[in-house]
């Protein structure tokens, strides 16, 4: 056998498949199908990304609601710098969702962009706790690590802000478009669940208990530290 008979042996292995032809069923495996929840249509998935949105809108907007007062009570600012601060924070805070979208669409993707901001996110909720612990040093040294603190925040919740819903929203199947549109009520009912209970519930835990011999400061921080540390586990 010449060369290019062995050539011509080799090429009927291939079998060419025109456009309208379907492709013999053994040789492209069916994509498997993520988990659904309980036998429903809802991919398992979801059930996190509710979770994680409800403990990351709850430490947001707790740490948020006594954020005024302890600029005034702790640091001892007057009203108008602690006011303009106060919304220096809100501003960056919807301004950073920009930096995350552009993290997921050009460079990291949805999913690595929501891992990574989040670590910041609970690197930064914890960076403000300790910051509100007096024997950690001076005004300077609590100023200082609040608003790296601040910084690290800001960055966090703007930057997953963009991702979140559209990632649950990638988990639906395209013929399961009565679910997703389901998902997303339940999603926002999350947010708004989540802001209003802290709302609530972080104030209470900064008056009425006492730590260091004042008002616990600490310990409304971290408690919506240690709700994004879980979100972050979800």
């Amino acid at each position: 056998m010449n060369a290019f008979q062995r050539n011509e042996s080799k090429e009927t292995l291939f079998t060419f498949i025109s456009a309208g032809d379907d492709p013999p069923k053994g040789d492209f495996p069916l994509q498997k199908k993520s988990p659904k929840l309980c036998g429903s249509n809802y991919p398992l998935s979801i059930a996190f990304i509710v979770v994680n949105e409800f403990c990351e809108r709850f430490s947001y907007y707790g740490m948020r609601a006594v954020l005024t007062l302890y600029f005034l009570s702790y640091f001892h600012w007057d009203e108008n710098l602690s006011t303009a601060v106060y919304h220096a924070f809100s501003a960056l805070c919807y301004f950073t969702p920009v930096i995350g979208a552009i993290m997921a669409d050009s460079w990291l993707g949805k999913y690595k962009t929501i891992i990574y901001l989040s670590i910041v996110y609970v690197v930064g909720h914890l960076i403000k706790s300790v910051g509100a612990i007096p024997s950690m040093g001076n005004q300077a040294v609590h100023v200082v690590l609040s608003m790296i603190g601040l910084f690290l925040i800001a960055l966090g919740t703007g930057g997953i802000k963009p991702c979140v819903s559209a990632f649950g929203g990638d988990q639906f199947e395209e013929e399961h478009t009565a679910e997703r549109s389901k998902f997303f009520s339940i999603f926002y009912l999350s947010i708004n669940a989540g802001s209003l209970i802290s709302t609530f519930v972080t104030p209470v835990l900064r008056g009425d208990v006492k730590c260091f011999g004042e008002d616990c400061y600490a310990l409304a921080f971290g408690v919506p530290a240690a709700l994004m540390v879980l979100a972050l586990g979800e």
